[in-house]
Formats: C-alpha cells, sequence, structure tokens
C-alpha cells in the first residue's frame, strides 16, 4: 500500500512530487495562480499600481513554482536539508506577496464596483476569489514544508 507523505528526511523526486503532501500542491498552485494572471491580463488596468503588483505577484509565483517543479521532478535537490528549507522560504514568502496581492485586488474590485464595465468587475471578483485559494494553497505548502524541513 502506497503513503501518502513522504518518509522523514526525504525530498521526493520524478514521479513522487505528484504522490507525496506537500509537493502535491504544485499543480494547484500552478492552476489557480495561472487563473489569477489570465484574469488580472484581461481587464482594464486601472488604477495600474495595485494591478500591476497583482501581476507581478502572479507571474513571479507561477514561473518560480514551475522551476520549483521540475527541479523536484528532476532530483536536482539531492535529497539535502537545505533544499527543504529553501522550499519552506520560497512559498513563505509566496504565502506573503500573494496575502498582499490579494487584499490590493480585492481593494481595487470594492472602488470599480460602481464602474460602467460590469464585465471588468466580474473578471476582478473572480481573479480576487483565485488569488486568495493560491494564498491558502502556499501558506498550506509553507507550513507542510517547514514540517518536513524540521524532519531532516
Amino acid at each position: 500500500m502506497a503513503s501518502n507523505t513522504a518518509t522523514m528526511g526525504n525530498l521526493p523526486s520524478g514521479v513522487g512530487i505528484c504522490t507525496t503532501i506537500p509537493d502535491i500542491l504544485y499543480l494547484p498552485e500552478l492552476v489557480f495562480g495561472g487563473l489569477v494572471w489570465i484574469l488580472v491580463a484581461c481587464t482594464l488596468v486601472v488604477p495600474e499600481n495595485p494591478q500591476g503588483w497583482v501581476m507581478f505577484v502572479s507571474v513571479f509565483c507561477f514561473v518560480m513554482t514551475f522551476i520549483w517543479l521540475l527541479v523536484f521532478a528532476c532530483g536536482g535537490h539531492n535529497n539535502k536539508g537545505s533544499w527543504a528549507a529553501a522550499d519552506f522560504a520560497y512559498h513563505g514568502i509566496a504565502a506573503f506577496f500573494y496575502l498582499s496581492a490579494s487584499v490590493a485586488l480585492a481593494k481595487v474590485t470594492l472602488d470599480i464596483r460602481d464602474g460602467l464595465n460590469f464585465q471588468n468587475y466580474q473578471l476582478d471578483i473572480s481573479a480576487v476569489v483565485f488569488s486568495y485559494v493560491a494564498t491558502l494553497l502556499y501558506f498550506i505548502h509553507a507550513i507542510l514544508s517547514a514540517i518536513r524541513w524540521k524532519s531532516f
């Protein structure tokens, strides 16, 4: 019977990242982060500053998560504890970035509530929801990565 958790002091590689916790969260992070990126890119970017921060966070985290996924899938971590610490640090920073972007996006969405373009408002609402889901996923991944890091 297969276990769904990584053994103590073991970083998965290959297909193992699709069956271990917290690494199984890479794919949902990519999906929801990509949705935030697409939805914000589809809207009218007013005001530019908060929306620009949301775009930066979503693109940065999407690219870095994809690179992180490839490193883990290819076994580039060589099962070292420093990679477990880096995994925790990255996901903690990503969760903080996504939280700040989610709050900014929610504020902008509330401000355009009475605007003329209802489609942009709906897209922004969807982006806010997916942004908070991505924040939650990154936060859970950070917590589970900290637990795994402590087992090294």
